[in-house]
């Protein structure tokens, strides 16, 4: 049997990707697809990217040499991001969960002389599988089969502002970590002004404001992160998925003041900010300044209509579209899973989340054409 091999954990479609170039793929039967998932939000520049094709080839020559030494390339991509995020100092790992992992470790090593080692996050929330980043997550199910977890999480309701100040004011709190959109919920959105009133409250118990931007960061709404929509001022931000154009990656960013709490020997990573990954994150960051945030939001109006339409044309069968930018969600009246699964069938990868909603995170280098290609194929799904 495929993958007999394999420790069960994941529930895989009957389907081998094997070749890509920007939105399409084929399976090792020959057969297309429309890549409207993208790896969970990672291959930002699609598949093949010659930007992205170049600075792997450019490592080559070395691809590893450990955290030791120093990394040109990781310096390079740590003074750009600081560029973007107004002076912020990067810690560079090699996926969401870690850069999560490293935030909690921040805000209770920069609480613990305050007194302060309680974080709250919000409920529907998702920031990882590890101990700390699942301790974090809010979703029952996601955390019961692990518990006991490390304590010191309070969970309140997202977009429920009357919520975090009762938890501000029920105790100290080191930290609020918070994702602009919630992705694995269902792309939910919050409501106008969420987010600055979040930060606000947050500073104002005198607590840091952690922003998860493992989904929404490096142009997957419009804006280098999705924070900068409310012009919110994070004290620490978490990044993964795009920034690495495929590759592994996760970045944590901190203000100075924030980040030299941790010292040397507090944290570390063998792997975080090796050479190739930091090569193929400052072409992601190239392509974004050069040409790509203009293109996704060029694109996002395209992307909207076409979801609109379809729920005009299926009203019996969809509730309703909410997103931005590149990422959107379709709201079902009914599970969801089985619509991907048939869309599959019909050559279009997207993927349930939230129990009712079809995800669309497709690469940020998607077409007029592939978006009409993607309409037509759900159409079918939803009339079916």
């Amino acid at each position: 049997m495929a993958g007999e091999a394999l420790i069960p954990v994941y529930r895989r479609a009957p389907v081998a990707l094997v070749r890509g170039e920007g939105v399409h793929l084929w399976d090792d039967q020959g057969r297309h697809y429309w890549d409207f998932i993208s790896g969970i939000g990672v291959n930002s520049l699609g598949h093949q990217h010659p930007r992205v094709r170049a600075a792997i080839l450019a490592s080559l020559e070395l691809l590893h040499t450990s955290n030791l030494y120093r990394n040109l390339p990781q310096e390079q991509l740590a003074a750009r991001l600081s560029e973007l995020t107004g002076g912020m100092l990067a810690f560079f790992a090699n996926s969401g969960t870690e850069a999560n992992e490293a935030a909690i470790k921040l805000a209770r090593r920069w609480g613990r002389e305050q007194g302060r080692t309680t974080i709250v996050s919000f409920l529907g929330g998702f920031h990882g599988r590890t101990l700390g980043s699942l301790a974090a997550t809010g979703e029952a199910p996601y955390r019961e089969p692990f518990e006991p977890l490390p304590p010191g999480f309070r969970h309140v309701p997202y977009d429920d502002l009357k919520a975090l100040e009762a938890a501000l004011a029920a105790e100290p709190v080191a930290a609020v970590l918070v994702e602009a959109i919630q992705g694995e919920a269902g792309v939910v959105v919050p409501s106008p002004g969420f987010l600055r009133q979040v930060a606000e409250l947050t500073h104002r118990a005198g607590a840091l404001l952690m922003v998860d931007e493992v989904q929404t960061g490096m142009g997957r709404t419009g804006a280098w992160f999705a924070y900068q929509h409310e012009a919110v001022q994070p004290d620490v931000i978490t990044l993964a998925k795009g920034l690495g154009g495929g590759l592994p990656v996760g970045a944590m960013l901190a203000r100075p003041e924030v980040a030299q709490t941790l010292r040397p020997g507090d944290h570390g990573s063998t792997f975080g900010g090796n050479l190739m990954a930091m090569r193929v994150g400052l072409a992601v960051v190239d392509w974004l300044q050069e040409e790509g945030l203009a293109h996704v939001r060029a694109m996002e109006p395209h992307m909207a209509q076409a979801l609109r339409q379809l729920v005009a044309r299926h009203p019996d069968r969809v509730e309703g579209v909410r997103g931005r930018g590149l990422m959107w969600g379709l709201v079902l009246r009914e599970p969801s899973a089985p619509f991907a699964s048939r869309a599959l069938e019909l050559g279009l990868l997207i993927n349930a989340a939230g129990g009712r909603v079809l995800r669309f995170l497709p690469p940020l280098v998607v077409d007029e054409a592939a978006i009409a290609a993607m309409a037509e194929i759900l159409d079918q799904v939803l009339a079916q």
